[in-house]
């Protein structure tokens, strides 16, 4: 499998001025680095991708869904908005050779409410029309969006893969897929490797995290029968840490990120990519 890290273990938001983290990264051994897009007038993307070409770093492109990119909003303006930036890292994803752009696409983070079933339906509704218009730049750029749940404490709307498989299927085309994170899965999932068995070949990308969001192997998740589900679906993707060394006040609001993950993010990178490393290759 390809190893990777998100941009996010070391900064945010992720820049032109960041691109040492690339480097570092290769260091470390990763095959793969993840961009976070927070504000993509931050990067110069050509340079971007002509440091991780001259370093043999692949790419991945993860959104970050403020409140004005939230495709299920009743606010018409943050849909539309949120569209456009789904869009827009498409073709970002496209430029990068990126073959997903993954995150939780169908709401903000940190949009958390108990609300009428009506609500929710129109909510749902919404987010099912952006999808669908999503898929279409999807299908003709040739990159797939990976719909990733979230924890109870970060969104109302998608917690659970059984929720992420209803809007998947639903909206039904081929660029639309499910990405797993362990991390928000802990939480939601009653059995991982179960849940990963059902995904299927609706899996398309793994942001391998434990169950602290800390450094992969230090905590309590079965990564052994993580192992061994993802070896019986077949699947052959990306794993990729994401967690949060540097959160901008924004994001850890809306992560609840309040203290230090490990003692430092180079410790948790190196230790992290040797334990995925033992563990899956």
């Amino acid at each position: 499998m390809t190893i990777g890290i998100s941009t996010f273990v070391w900064v945010s938001p992720f820049s032109t001025q960041s691109f040492d983290v690339l480097r570092k990264a290769k260091a470390m051994g990763y095959d793969l680095i993840e961009i976070a897009v927070e504000d993509r007038n931050l990067i110069d993307w050509n340079a971007l991708k002509k440091t991780c070409q001259e370093l043999n770093l692949k790419i991945s492109v993860s959104g970050a869904f403020g409140m004005d990119r939230d495709i299920s909003s009743d606010q018409p303006e943050n849909r539309a908005n949120g569209l456009s930036y789904i869009i827009d890292c498409l073709e970002i994803a496209h430029e990068m050779e990126s073959p997903v752009f993954g995150g939780p696409l169908y709401s903000a983070v940190g949009k958390t409410r108990l609300v009428s079933a009506e609500q929710k339906k129109q909510e749902r509704q919404w987010c099912l029309e952006n999808l669908h218009e999503a898929t279409k730049r999807a299908e003709e750029l040739g990159v797939t969006l990976a719909l990733e749940p979230l924890n109870r404490f970060e969104t109302d709307m998608v917690n659970t893969v059984d929720q992420a498989i209803s809007i998947v299927d639903e909206v039904n085309h081929p660029y639309l897929k499910i990405l797993l994170d362990t991390f928000h899965s802990n939480i939601e999932e009653k059995n991982i490797p179960a849940s990963i068995r059902k995904l299927g070949d609706r899996l398309i990308h793994v942001q391998a995290n434990e169950s602290d969001r800390g450094t992969p192997g230090t905590g309590h998740l079965d990564w052994l029968g993580i192992r061994d589900a993802f070896q019986d679906i077949g699947y052959r993707g990306s794993l990729v840490i994401e967690t949060f060394g540097a959160p901008s006040k924004e994001l850890a609001r809306a992560a609840s990120i309040w203290r230090p993950l490990a003692n430092s993010a180079d410790e948790l990178a190196e230790e992290g990519f040797a334990f995925l490393k033992q563990t899956f290759c």
